[in-house]
């Protein structure tokens, strides 16, 4: 790990693992309501429903699920700063009652480029994720004279809850690298408009000196320093966190060729297809105390349970298996097997 090119601020190894050895074994999910398609959707004042909210983390919390990923947008934060930061406090007023501690994401690379608030459009029948939002947009990006508005949102949140240990840890940018190939049009120079404004986004983050750790999940390829953006996000993170949705034996090789020194963050895992299961992951992750967050909480609106080629394949019905998720909107696990794992490894078995 290159220490010289980390951001001025960036906790030692040792503040990073005292930090983390106070924790329990994390375990939870990358959450949004089953009746929000997006981000938007979930924040936005007209559709933000707390009551949906603590019955599906009632779900969670029922299976031994202690922490959640939470996606926010820097739009819904640009319209109405003080309302979004009343209803992030009503989020993590429920979520702290079922014993959840919550993930924050400021910044998604992931989906459609081109957000805008208000009624969002409705989901493309089982097509996966269309209508995920990425954040900033395509036109933000790639405006200078925005580039103050994106600093105040991170400041602006972050401050506000940078001592709220309810808040377990900042992922200040989810996927920066991904282009979404054969999903959306993309423009060449994304990768470097973003390797650009992402030591940004750190050091705005650490500004406001929360007692959170920050960090920046890598999410692709074996050794993954051969990705200059990727060492990016390594070398400026407290915490090291990455994706995997391959087999357990591909898990231990990509654990390999990652740095071991930090606590780390699996925050995306999961996809029954391809062989991130449950049964397979969390007796690794449990193994090696690497918290461990599956894609998808309750099947709805994301349509998460349709794998990633219903972009290009045609389906009619739910899939067998479902790709991702764990529980159906009526709050029945999808496999009774796998919540008996979940509740073993997590001491409610």
């Amino acid at each position: 790990m290159n220490e010289n090119n980390a951001a001025p601020g960036r906790w030692s190894v040792t503040r990073a693992n005292e930090w983390y050895a106070r924790l329990p074994w994390l375990v939870g999910a990358n959450f949004v309501p089953s009746d929000a398609s997006n981000q938007l959707e979930m924040w936005q004042a007209e559709t933000f429903n707390p009551d949906l909210i603590d019955r599906e983390l009632g779900l969670a919390a029922g299976v031994g699920m202690n922490t959640m990923r939470v996606f926010l947008h820097d739009l819904v934060w640009a319209a109405d700063p003080a309302g979004y930061r009343k209803r992030i406090e009503r989020y993590l007023e429920i979520a702290a009652r079922h014993g959840i501690h919550t993930m924050l994401v400021l910044f998604d690379s992931v989906w459609d480029p081109d957000p805008r608030l208000g009624p969002q459009k409705a989901p493309r029948p089982f097509v996966h994720n269309s209508r995920w939002v990425q954040g900033p947009g395509d036109a933000a990006l790639r405006d200078p004279a925005q580039e103050g508005r994106l600093q105040a949102y991170v400041e602006g949140v972050v401050a506000a809850f940078a001592n709220d240990e309810r808040v377990l840890a900042w992922d200040v940018w989810n996927e920066p690298s991904n282009l979404n190939t054969g999903k959306y049009a993309e423009r060449d120079d994304k990768r470097d408009l973003v390797a650009t404004l992402l030591p940004k986004v750190f050091a705005w983050a650490r500004g406001a000196n929360p007692i959170q750790p920050l960090t920046a999940g890598v999410w692709t390829g074996a050794t993954l320093y051969d990705d200059p953006l990727a060492a990016m996000q390594i070398d400026n993170s407290d915490v090291i966190s990455f994706h995997d949705y391959q087999t357990p034996e591909l898990l231990e090789a990509k654990l390999q060729g990652l740095p071991r020194d930090r606590p780390l963050f699996l925050t995306e895992f999961m996809a029954r297809t391809p062989g991130s299961t449950f049964e397979g992951i969390l007796p690794i992750a449990k193994r090696d105390r690497i918290a461990a967050y599956c894609w998808g909480l309750v099947n709805g609106r994301s349509q998460t349970i349709y794998p990633w080629d219903s972009w290009a394949k045609t389906y009619d019905g739910p899939p067998n298996p479902w790709f991702h998720d764990v529980f159906d909107t009526d709050g029945r696990a999808y496999k009774g097997e796998e919540v008996a794992v979940l509740r073993k490894l997590t001491g409610r078995g």
